[in-house]
């Protein structure tokens, strides 16, 4: 069965980018175009074997998102990649406090993208 991964992201050409690499490798996709429409579809019954968030977005960043995903049931282990253009030790450590799997700074090349997939995500 292959692994769902939601992508959240505002930029819809990450999305675009993103979506044709996981799909290209056997991934079922899901997207969201910022934290707080990724909370709704999670608490409507989405359920991604992994999530990639971008940082920095409207409504509801990146971190604001870490911090509600892991406080919802079932969700205290899911892996969560950022995948963003902030590279400070700060953020990247705030990141890991909210329950960050990993942290990962734009751009990312496709094959380099599914290597780090493949570490966080168990049978993938």
């Amino acid at each position: 069965m292959s692994k769902t991964i939601m992508i959240v992201d505002d930029s819809a050409t990450m999305v675009l980018s993103l979506k044709s690499t996981l799909e290209m490798n056997g991934f079922k996709v899901e997207t969201a175009g910022d934290g707080a429409q990724a909370l709704a579809k999670l608490k409507a019954g989405v359920r991604p074997d992994l999530i990639i968030t971008d940082i920095n977005m409207p409504n509801m960043g990146g971190l604001e998102l870490i911090k509600n995903v892991r406080a919802l049931l079932g969700f205290r282990f899911t892996p969560i990649l950022t995948l963003t253009t902030e590279s400070q030790a700060e953020k990247r450590d705030e990141g890991k406090k909210l329950g960050a799997t990993g942290w990962l700074v734009k751009p990312v090349p496709g094959p380099d993208l599914i290597k780090v997939i493949k570490q966080v995500l168990p049978g993938a």
